[in-house]
């Protein structure tokens, strides 16, 4: 499986949009445990099956024929802050967070990311999908010609036990939210690793290459 790097340093798209919660630590807090929805995305010590996952730390990947993987990368550090499997007809970009125990940090994130959303020009409705709630947003962004074009996105967030998982979809799957099952079914698929030590709210929860990894550049012009 190809690894390919994508910046993230100021002036590239990131439908991602990073948000801080605040300095929390999740470690601390006891009560009922969050349950990851029906179906998946699973957390790993659910996980009593023979699938082959590729391994990236915080988030296993079930490889798919016609799907690549890709790195997201902040270029001034070198870590990498987000997963994306990419096919012909459109992208999704996965992050892990460290959540509370007993929270409910999609709740807690989605107007913020719709405010930060606005800021930069686009606009985020809120609507209810197959897993809740959910963000369809557009937002300009200019290509590299100078033009400005409208960059649609949908972004699902999951909680589970001490972590959240966004998924933010790219593409054909964000604009045409009825054809998107198989999509959606790619996300249930993958398999988080919250780790054991605490953490502040809201931090990504890392990803790592497995030592036998190749990164790809992507060609340039």
């Amino acid at each position: 499986m190809k690894f390919r790097r994508r910046s993230t340093e100021p002036g590239s798209a990131d439908p991602g949009l990073d948000t801080e919660i605040d300095d929390e630590l999740d470690g601390g807090i006891d009560g009922e445990v969050a349950a990851p929805a029906p179906g998946g995305p699973r957390d790993v010590d659910e996980i009593d099956d023979d699938i082959e996952r590729l391994d990236l730390g915080s988030l296993l990947i079930e490889p798919e024929e016609g799907l690549e993987l890709r790195l997201q990368v902040d270029e001034s550090t070198g870590e990498v802050q987000a997963v994306m499997l990419a096919g012909t007809d459109g992208a999704v970009e996965l992050r892990a967070f460290a959540a509370p125990r007993n929270g409910d940090l999609w709740s807690t994130i989605r107007p913020q990311i719709a405010a930060e959303m606005a800021q930069r020009g686009g606009v985020a409705d809120e609507r209810h999908g197959p897993f809740g709630a959910e963000l369809v947003c557009q937002l300009p962004v200019q290509l590299e010609d100078g033009t400005v074009a409208t960059q649609p996105s949908r972004i699902i967030g999951f909680n589970g036990p001490r972590w959240m998982l966004r998924a933010t979809l790219l593409g054909r799957p964000a604009m045409e939210v009825e054809n998107a099952q198989a999509w959606e079914e790619t996300i249930t698929r993958v398999v988080v690793r919250r780790g054991e030590g605490a953490m502040p709210v809201g931090d990504v929860l890392p990803v790592v290459l497995p030592p036998d990894a190749r990164r790809v550049e992507p060609p340039t012009a």
